[in-house]
């Protein structure tokens, strides 16, 4: 459902080589904006509250700038 919001320009799952149970999300938005609307949405607040006892460590986000997007 994320990559049919406005504003998304991407929505990758990445899985480690090395442990494969680590992975990794990376989320790209047009602006502020619509990345803070996505954390408001009711399919990101059921999958938020559905995973949190699946983390080994607590959920952890960082915002890059994107430099080159396809």
């Amino acid at each position: 459902a994320s990559v049919q919001e406005p504003g998304n320009l991407r929505f990758d799952v990445l899985q480690s080589v090395e442990d494969p149970t680590r992975f990794t999300l990376v989320e790209a938005y047009v602006n502020e904006v619509a990345a803070a609307a996505h954390k408001e949405t009711a399919h990101y607040l059921a999958w938020r509250d559905a995973v949190a006892d699946w983390m080994a460590s607590p959920r952890q986000g960082l915002r890059y700038d994107g430099l080159y997007l396809k």
